[in-house]
């Protein structure tokens, strides 16, 4: 019984949370260049001598939500008539100077400010391959496969597409903006290809999230009633069996 009751509880944890993550994705399905999160699951006691005592093996037997991870999954590119709209096809993101600092994004909707200089929507400065704020003089811009910018047939800088080592968590912010780790060393991405005109659309899919929406709320429903039968019946025992002792 007190193994079950264990079971219900993890499986509530775990379930709740993975119905904010879905909740999220299924919110986010029509942003620009969002990352869907995904959630994965953990062992209670991670030390290596996890399973040398009883206790150790016994709760190890219940998985724990570990939290959520950034998928990278690429999204649908959709052709936008904007020459400023860029999608990344590959592994990669835009370098963004944002008020709080160094961000990163595959949302592409970028503009032309008044002083030149190529920005978000939200007027955050993109940053060149060499980390350096993005001028365009006036004149038709062109962007090549590789991130080159040329204005009037005469290049002028390169946008920077990044990537980081396999492992590297990156922390979302907002809905399409990324923190990465103290310590993280992005590199020019090499298998990219830039699409110029073009938007990447979220990596959620919404007949997909909507099913992984319901599909945790009833998982959820179903932990939390059997919750509820083990502690009336722990109730029970207390109340009547107990005395008897």
């Amino acid at each position: 019984m007190d193994s079950g009751y264990y079971a219900a509880m993890t499986g509530l944890v775990a379930r709740t949370q993975a119905l904010d993550t879905a909740a999220s994705n299924l919110a986010n399905a029509q942003t620009p260049g969002y990352r869907a999160e995904r959630e994965y699951f953990r062992s209670v006691l991670l030390g290596s001598d996890a399973f040398d005592s009883q206790l150790g093996a016994t709760v190890n037997n219940y998985g724990l939500l570990g939290g959520d991870q950034v998928s990278l999954a690429q999204g649908a590119l959709e052709p936008t008539g904007n020459p400023l709209d860029l999608a990344i096809e590959g592994q990669g993101f835009f370098a963004i100077q944002s008020a709080s600092g160094l961000r990163y994004t595959r949302d592409g909707s970028f503009h032309r400010a008044r002083d030149g200089r190529l920005v978000t929507a939200a007027g955050e400065a993109v940053l060149s391959a060499a980390g350096q704020t993005v001028a365009l003089p006036p004149g038709e811009v062109t962007v090549g496969a590789d991130g080159s910018i040329s204005v009037a047939g005469g290049r002028v800088a390169s946008v920077g597409v990044f990537t980081f080592s396999a492992g590297t968590k990156l922390t979302p912010e907002g809905a399409n903006r990324y923190l990465a780790p103290p310590g993280a060393r992005p590199v020019l991405a090499t298998a990219a290809t830039v699409r110029q005109g073009e938007l990447e659309g979220a990596n959620e899919d919404v007949v997909q999230g909507s099913l992984d929406l319901i599909v945790m709320q009833r998982q959820a429903e179903m932990m939390q009633k059997a919750l509820t039968i083990f502690h009336t019946e722990f109730n029970r025992f207390a109340t009547e069996d107990l005395p008897k002792v």
